[in-house]
């Protein structure tokens, strides 16, 4: 490489510059004057060239990058690239508020952006922890007891804890844009499972809202302020459903005034989150604290039995049945509950005279050593007596009612599955940090390490309240839903210290506030999900205020959570939020695994704490949880899923993600490929793989669209379907009419619902094209065994680019790679896919045997609504020595063996003698056919004649020694190249040679074997004509063409003479193999 320099002095640069600018300038107008309009560099003819300082950008980048300077509007260069990468930015699905302008937009895009702890450790933190901590877990530990409570909490935290493992691998393979879970999962497993899973997890989210709202209620009327009831209890047992008809008119108050909340401005919701975020761990707190000063100083909580049963103190404050007051013995409230006067004498319930009245502590504390009581379970039927298990009692009579008497019920059964599905929703939400991946500084670093954290903190929090509430709190408070034997007190607030009413205002306001996000988060996932554009019937809450607001999406929101209040019972709605979020956390553990076991290419997430058997474990897992929890629910929940990716797949737009179903599919096919290049299918098996060669106009548009359509009823959607088509030239000049004319041929193969492949051949000679086609078209075993084309109907045109010789061509080649061929003549007035025919025949024509193929083609076109109702008829040829009656019954019971209804005529064919017309009909095709061969040949002549004047033009072109005045007198030196004399000699040896050929021409007689073969297509055609004329289908045995290939024009003759007043035909040449069986 030279390596010599020029030293400058810094003073003489600036003149050498403007030398160099100069000399530039003038050699760049040079330039200009010396370019052509069409030698133009695209980046020289912009519209801004006139810019000082673009045109100094451009000058430095084409001298810089001059190889590369024609790709840079498709491949740009690292730098600018680069540039885009970091000045990309991620906001999430938020609103933009009216006050905000672009000013502010950009300084919060630029701004420090969250951490891990405040921006996905927290959020998790404050979705997991919620309504099902305060309100039932510690009826939960009560019924179903330590162990088993433990066992609970366990799977689901196993559960959500292996499916943040998987999340965690697939948000930190590359950047998750807003959008959570559904982006992640459509953008793994392709659109249908991404629109089916999205709109689970919409429907989960919103029924979560509805639970939050109901649980608010349940503290507001409960806890709070039970006067504020609007439905009293009337008559005793009533209770039940007055608290649900309270439940039902108070729930829908709040999800309406939460719907304009959140319409008005969603920026004060997550202002408050912090708020809601701090009353749930002071909560958590409090418990903690109650639990330690249980310790030493248990709370004084009494708890009344009457013999082993507990009493709900709502009604009365004194735990005896009558008191000692100035040596007089007084009755007490409780006396009146269950004797019929307050006298000592009164008639009383049996089980109350036979039983004492006994006050234990609710609360022991964590060293009364309660935790032994509490380890097993204690599982009840609707409406039974919540009882202590060491408790002495005496039975009373069993006519005894308990119905109106101050006892604590169960409101529901109880057993271990509808307590898994009650607990679930409780360890949710742990899509959280992902959600919010826009807002965070490092994406990959903080959602792995915050959600892992988060799920870890609040199952220990879980597990250890278990635990601590079994070793605290006696079981029948356990057992007390709704606090009865603690004057209505929140069962886990009793233990809370210093108040039982610091749980209950957190517990409120957590549960507010969780309804809040909810309301706020599942409108943008449907509306995110409805912008994709995939699930078509909700596009239209892709809509919203100008500033972002998804207010179609709102209304939506709110009409499903209005749903699950008016179901109004906690209990009840909390399985069916499971089984919607157990799907979408099992269909991320199942894009993990996918992913993984596929080792796609882009599959490089930077979080490597996972593997595939994790996520197959939680994927099993969820499963396993859906079906203990509600196995029923779990089948509707599959079923709308179902329902919603069978209508994507059908009706959806189609999405390229490159997703992990896409490479699925594909490792599937390489694998069915391998397997069934085995060897050749069956007979069984065999069914007609098509290769269409279709003809395009100049337009590059379908010629015969009808095609297409036969193509589809022969089919059904089933086998293989390529749609091939030729394109005369070189690919390098018709890229962009191969990609129109392949989108133009998709097109009609959609409209036609033709199942198929498409694929087009550029080819300089259009014959070598079909040949290509014929060739090479399928892969490994999945190849086409038959060839569908149309009859060429201007075949007799020489200047036809699908001429008779092109045609001809195409029957031995197929011959030749012994492949089947079916060529539709008349296409034009075969049947769309939209007609019917209500009656009518499709008629058989078999001469000779060709494998099967005229008796399977009509049993699979009959399989189409369009031909459904035609009958199948057989028409077979005898000669003068073959016993019609005896061909008539053998036909007739290879039928029956083939399991084909279809009726069977023989025609008798006696030998006669040849009719003038045929003899004429003939005469006529050779004297054409000579006279084309005459004209062909002059024509020939003259080209080649033209080939040597330009090929001696050429050359004198290109002679080293000639100048530019000789080159303009070239012509008149090729003219005198000849003589006068070879002029006249050529020009009488041309008229002598044509009129001696057309003299020939009509003194020929006929060849004996194509009077043959013409009386044979001129009987056969009277034979078909008479039978068949009104037929809506004809198959005819296509005679193969001649060996000889001077006779190849004769035989197209053959073939319009034999189907000729015809509507429709097939002409079937079978491949020289069996296709039908009779054996099973």
């Amino acid at each position: 490489m030279p390596t010599s320099f020029t030293v400058v002095p810094v003073e003489a640069q600036g003149e050498e510059r403007q030398r160099d600018g100069q000399l530039r300038e003038e050699e760049d107008e040079g330039d200009e004057r010396d370019r052509g309009p069409g030698d133009g560099i695209a980046w020289e003819s912009s519209p801004f060239i006139n810019c000082a300082e673009l045109g100094r950008g451009n000058m430095y980048e084409g001298k810089n990058m001059a190889l590369f300077e024609e790709e840079m509007d498709s491949n740009p260069m690292v730098s600018s690239l680069l540039n885009k990468l970091a000045n990309y930015t991620n906001l999430t699905q938020g609103v933009v508020e009216h006050e905000a302008d672009e000013d502010s937009k950009r300084k919060e895009v630029k701004g420090p952006r969250m951490g891990t702890f405040i921006g996905v450790y927290l959020p998790c933190l404050q979705n997991i922890l919620g309504v099902i901590l305060f309100l039932r877990l510690t009826w939960i530990v009560g019924t179903a007891g330590v162990l088993e409570s433990f066992i609970i909490v366990f799977m689901c935290c196993a559960c959500t804890m292996l499916t943040a493992i998987s999340m965690s691998a697939i948000a930190t393979n590359g950047v998750v844009p807003a959008g959570g879970s559904y982006y992640m999962i459509s953008r793994s497993l392709g659109p249908e499972f991404g629109g089916a899973v999205g709109l689970c997890f919409y429907l989960g989210t919103t029924f979560a809202g509805a639970m939050y709202i109901l649980g608010t209620i349940e503290i507001l009327l409960t806890y709070i302020s039970p006067s504020a009831a609007i439905f009293k209890v009337a008559d005793v047992g009533d209770e039940t459903e007055a608290m649900l008809n309270n439940m039902r008119v108070y729930g829908t108050c709040i999800v309406i005034l939460m719907a304009i909340v959140v319409f008005v401005g969603v920026k004060y919701v997550n202002k408050l989150a912090l708020v809601f975020l701090a009353c749930v761990i002071l909560s958590i707190i409090a418990i903690y604290a109650g639990v330690i000063k249980t310790a030493f100083d248990p709370p004084e909580f009494p708890i009344c039995l009457l013999g082993n049963r507990t009493l709900s103190k709502r009604n009365f404050d004194v735990c005896a049945k009558f008191t000692e007051s100035n040596n007089e013995t007084k009755t007490t409230p409780l006396w009146r509950l269950f004797c019929d006067s307050s006298l000592l004498n009164a008639t009383c319930d049996d089980y109350f005279s036979l039983n004492n009245v006994t006050e234990i502590q609710g609360i022991p504390g964590i060293m009364s050593g309660v935790l032994t009581d509490n380890l097993w379970s204690a599982y009840s039927e609707k409406g039974s007596v919540v009882e202590k298990k060491d408790q002495p009692s005496v039975a009373g009579s069993e006519e005894s009612k308990m119905a109106g008497l101050p006892y604590v019920f169960t409101d529901i059964m109880t057993y271990f599955t509808m307590l898994v599905g009650i607990y679930f929703p409780s360890v949710t939400g742990i899509m959280a940090g992902s959600n919010r991946s826009g807002d965070l500084k490092d994406a990959q670093k903080s959602i792995p390490t915050g959600t892992i954290l988060a799920i870890s903190t609040t199952s220990f929090i879980y597990l250890s309240c278990i635990v601590l509430f079994g070793a605290c709190i006696e079981g029948v408070i356990l057992r007390d839903k709704f606090g009865e034997a603690v004057n209505g007190n929140l069962v886990v607030g009793t233990l809370a210290w210093p108040s039982p009413w610091v749980i209950v205002i957190g517990s409120f306001f957590s549960t507010c506030g969780a309804g809040l996000q909810s309301l706020t988060g599942a409108p943008r996932l449907l509306q995110a999900i409805a912008r994709d554009g995939i699930v078509p019937f909700i596009q239209i809450f892709g809509h919203g205020k100008a500033n972002g607001e998804p207010t179609w999406a709102l209304l939506l929101t709110v009409g499903i959570c209005e749903i699950g209040i008016l179901i109004a019972s906690l209990d009840s709605v909390a399985p069916i939020l499971s089984m919607f979020f157990l799907m979408c956390y099992m269909f991320v553990n199942l894009a993990c695994a996918v992913q993984t076991l596929l080792r796609t290419p882009n599959w490089r997430p930077r979080f490597k704490y996972y593997h595939w058997t994790l996520s197959f474990l939680g994927m099993s897992l969820c499963l396993a949880l859906m079906f203990i929890c509600s196995w029923y629910y779990a089948l509707i929940a599959m079923l709308i899923a179902g329902c919603i990716y069978k209508y994507i797949e059908y009706r959806g737009a189609e999405k390229e993600w490159g997703d992990g179903i896409r490479g699925l599919s594909l490792n599937a096919a390489r694998y069915a490929l391998l397997r069934v290049e085995d060897g050749p299918p069956h007979t069984k098996n065999w069914r007609p793989q098509l290769l269409v060669l279709l003809n395009l106009d100049n337009e590059q548009l379908v010629k015969h669209p009808r095609l297409l359509s036969f193509t589809s009823q022969l089919k059904a959607g089933k086998g293989l379907t390529i749609v091939g088509s030729v394109l005369q030239g070189i690919y390098l000049d018709k890229c962009t009419e191969t990609q129109k004319a392949e989108e133009n041929v998709k097109a009609l193969m959609g409209v036609e619902k033709t199942k198929g492949f498409c694929q087009i051949v550029v080819s300089p000679n259009f014959r070598d094209g079909i040949s290509y086609l014929i060739q090479s078209a399928g892969l490994g075993g999945m190849k086409h065994n038959t060839v569908l084309m149309a009859w060429p109907q201007s075949w007799k045109q020489t200047d036809n680019r699908f001429s008779w010789k092109n045609f001809v061509d195409t029957v031995r080649e197929t011959t030749a790679a012994q492949q089947a061929l079916l060529v539709a003549k008349n296409i034009d007035l075969f049947p769309t896919n939209q007609e019917r025919f209500t009656e009518g025949n499709i008629d058989v024509w078999w001469i000779v045997h060709d494998g099967g193929m005229l008796m399977l083609l009509p049993f699979l076109l009959r399989q189409h609504k369009v031909w459904r109702k035609c009958k199948m008829r057989i028409f077979t040829v005898a000669q003068m020595d073959d016993n019609s009656i005896q061909m008539k019954k053998d036909l007739q019971m290879f039928l029956y063996h083939l399991r084909l209804n279809a009726q069977v005529e023989v025609v008798e064919m006696f030998e006669n003698d040849i009719s003038a017309f045929t003899y004429e009909k003939t005469l006529m095709m050779e004297q054409r056919s000579q006279m084309l061969k005459q004209m062909q040949l002059s024509k020939n002549e003259r080209e080649r004649e033209a080939q040597l004047i330009h090929d001696k033009n050429t050359a004198s072109r290109s002679a080293p020694a000639v100048e530019a005045s000789v080159a303009a007198a070239v012509p008149e030196k090729v003219q005198m190249t000849w003589t006068k004399e070879k002029f006249v000699a050529e020009k009488h040896k041309n008229k002598d040679s044509n009129v001696s050929g057309f003299k020939d021409i009509f003194n020929m007689k006929p060849n004996q074997s194509n009077v043959r073969r013409m009386h044979t297509a001129v009987k056969l055609n009277g034979v078909v004509l008479n039978k068949s004329q009104h037929a809506q289908l004809v198959l005819l045995n296509m005679p193969g063409p001649p060996k000889n290939r001077k006779g190849d024009e004769n035989y197209m003759e053959f073939l319009e003479v034999l189907t000729e007043g015809l509507d429709r035909v097939l002409l079937v040449r079978g491949s020289g193999r069996e296709v039908i069986t009779i054996y099973s």
